[in-house]
């Protein structure tokens, strides 16, 4: 059963993973919101040493098999699973800190996951490998297209087997890959990239495939310029004649192509990681709040707790409502994450905790502004930042309006054809 008090190590990690928020981070995320796109190689270096002293290198823990606490040998004490709790601690905790600068956290991040979710166990040991080296090494996944984006059926990336050589030979174009450049860059680096088999099966026909840094045929065509999270880059990336190994298809090289594991492959990766991405939303949401309350206090303005709402005033109900909002949101974030721990279905609660974070860290950051008026909206504090920061949560690894129908086929029993 799931319990509500956090686990020790988590504890142990939460002190380390502060320190670095509000000394390495938090400092710095003027500096790296207004010079877009300029690497913070001070805390990529420093966490790719802490991750390797707590034998965390990649950023997605094999499902179910998350760090134990250590009890001595006469106890036998075998502790449940808190891989991916540990994750959304972590995440939410660099969030707080500064989530652009946290998506450039070395690791295979969004990458290492769909191997995780996707590869056989050669696969896993051999491309993750690369996340526990001694330098920091970076990883990225490459789903969507310009004609394409929550419609992964219309996906035309093509890998096409050369027999002669046994290697993919992949073309197309993919856009909006979240670290695409710094991954490429990376001598150890790597991109999945989702491609087709066989464009007249649909979804059934998608496979996943590891390109590494240095593949030719393979370049980064445009840096986008965003709203924010801008300390991460966010890239298109061109795939012409692009070879593969045949074993850098991930998965087993069996591949019937009227089956559906390629879409349940990228699925399984989207339903470990989407908690995590909501996590992101509520470290933002947890930052914007205090530094709202820490501004209301300079102010004289004090929330007074234990109160009938008819009693307090219109800014104390504002603030205990997203604080309420911010609370349900983090315990539908755990519920995810427990159940991908232990290995059980958590595709309704990922999308959930998904639609949720992204709705009430955009709700907390507007309503932040609101309540601060020009002060929130100058540049004298982060606020302003935070509300560019927020939106990206309710957008990547599934907008909102694509979760909210993964959640209603899940409760409705549906098909996706048979709700759109």
């Amino acid at each position: 059963m799931i319990e509500f008090e956090t686990p020790k190590p988590i504890v142990k990690q939460q002190y380390l993973l502060q320190t670095v928020a509000e000394e390495m981070m938090r400092p710095h995320s003027r500096y790296f919101d207004e010079h877009e796109h300029e690497i913070p190689w001070d805390y990529i270096n420093f966490m790719h040493q802490a991750m390797q002293a707590v034998g965390a290198g990649s950023l997605a823990p094999a499902s179910g098999n998350g760090d134990k606490e250590k009890e001595p040998d006469d106890k036998k004490k075998k502790y449940p699973p808190i891989g991916y709790q540990s994750l959304a601690f972590m995440l939410e905790m660099l969030s707080w800190g500064d989530v652009g600068i946290y998506l450039v956290t070395p690791g295979g991040s969004l990458g290492a996951a769909a191997v995780e979710a996707t590869g056989t166990p050669e696969q896993k040991k051999k491309f993750l490998a690369r996340f526990q080296a001694e330098e920091p090494a970076f990883g990225a996944m490459a789903m969507t297209e310009p004609q394409c984006g929550s419609d992964t059926s219309a996906i035309r990336t093509s890998a096409v087997l050369d027999e002669e050589t046994n290697e993919w030979v992949l073309n197309g174009e993919k856009i909006f890959v979240t670290a695409g450049k710094i991954s490429l860059e990376d001598s150890d680096g790597l991109v999945v990239i989702w491609a087709t088999i066989d464009p007249s099966a649909g979804r059934a026909g998608m496979r996943p495939f590891v390109v590494e840094a240095g593949t030719p045929g393979v370049s980064v065509t445009k840096l986008e310029h965003k709203m924010g999270i801008r300390a991460s880059d966010t890239a298109s990336i061109v795939l012409q004649d692009a070879r593969v190994p045949f074993e850098n298809l991930l998965g087993s090289p069996e591949i019937p192509k009227k089956e559906t594991k390629g879409f349940k492959g990228a699925m399984a990766t989207f339903d470990a990681t989407r908690p995590l991405v909501a996590a992101t939303g509520i470290g933002v949401s947890r930052a914007t709040l205090e530094l709202l309350k820490e501004l209301l206090a300079q102010q004289g303005v004090k929330i007074r707790y234990g109160l009938p709402r008819q009693k307090l005033t219109s800014v104390e109900r504002d603030v205990i409502d997203m604080e309420i909002m911010l609370e349900s949101a983090w315990l539908m974030v755990i519920k995810a994450v427990w159940l991908a721990d232990n290995r059980k279905p958590n595709s309704l609660e990922a999308s959930m905790s998904k639609v949720r974070g992204g709705d009430i860290v955009t709700k907390i950051t507007q309503k932040a502004l609101e309540i601060m008026g020009p002060i929130g909206y100058t540049r004298d504090h982060l606020l302003e930042k935070w509300f560019r920061d927020a939106k990206i949560t309710d957008i990547y690894e599934g907008t909102g309006q694509i979760n909210r129908l993964v959640v209603a086929r899940n409760i409705l029993g549906y098909r996706g054809e048979q709700l759109r």
